[in-house]
């Protein structure tokens, strides 16, 4: 049975919705990267005619050569790096992700679109379309070995995070650097799992609690580095909230009013 909502549920026991990315979306992402293609094609090309007066045979084979591997590794190497996102898919808010949840490996990124020479068989992805239309979470060929779905990022809504930060003091209010390092590292879809995360902490059992915070904590951890000295006081749980006091209350949305003059109390 085909359903466009994939319920995706952690080890730890949070669950999270996502939608799967329609053919037609898809379609269109492939049709801008194909538009890409061709424009990073002409520019190899005008670089090839100046080799062409030299060697027209020598210029024809590093042609070829060079072209088939800019097909080859231009979706490998953006959704690698832009976490399972090409241009095509940044622009329509597509995103490729583990079917499981769990953090996208390379090689599941290389085996989708080494796949998509099957994919693409016999026209235009007739193939990859086909098997998509049957799948029941829109797996083309490559996405059903690689177990990957590609999903849609739902433009955020506005959470309540007052209930989450209310009364709290944010040592991370003293290093605004940081601050402004974690609003360029954290993009709001992932903003918004954090405050699940956060909201559903009474509906996990402690011990996957913990380890949740845990992992959550470390990504962040790993993207901006925190002087050891501030981190030493605060517990996982603690540190997320502060980051997410960080990133919303910042520039003053959802009428959070700050309360700054107070020095912190003495932790316990």
């Amino acid at each position: 049975m085909k359903t466009t909502a994939l319920q995706i549920q952690t080890p730890e026991g949070a669950t999270f919705t996502l939608h799967v990315a329609s053919p037609l979306l898809r379609g269109v992402a492939v049709l801008i990267d194909q538009c890409v293609m061709m424009a990073l094609a002409r520019v190899l090309q005008a670089f090839m005619m100046m080799l062409n007066l030299v060697s027209p045979d020598i210029a024809t084979a590093l042609y070829v050569l060079l072209y088939f591997l800019l097909s080859l590794l231009y979706a490998i190497i953006l959704e690698w790096f832009w976490h399972g996102q090409t241009l095509g898919k940044r622009l329509l808010r597509l995103r490729v992700m583990d079917a499981c949840g769990r953090q996208l490996a390379f090689s599941q990124i290389a085996v989708r679109n080494l796949l998509r020479v099957l994919d693409s068989l016999p026209v235009f992805y007739l193939l990859g379309g086909a098997v998509a239309f049957f799948s029941a979470r829109g797996q083309r060929l490559g996405d059903t070995v690689a177990d990957t779905v590609v999903v849609t990022l739902q433009q955020p809504k506005a959470p309540n995070i007052r209930p989450l930060i209310a009364g709290r003091w944010n040592s991370l209010r003293a290093h605004p650097v940081l601050e402004a390092r974690l609003r360029q590292g954290i993009s709001p879809a992932e903003a918004t799992l954090l405050v699940q995360a956060l909201s559903r902490r009474d509906d996990l059992d402690p011990a996957a609690r913990l380890a949740l915070y845990r992992e959550i904590a470390a990504d962040i951890q790993s993207r901006v580095t925190f002087p050891p000295t501030l981190l030493e006081d605060l517990t996982d749980e603690q540190f997320l909230r502060d980051t997410l006091d960080s990133l919303f209350a910042f520039h003053g949305r959802h009428g959070i009013t700050e309360e700054r003059t107070r020095a912190p109390s003495p932790r316990t």
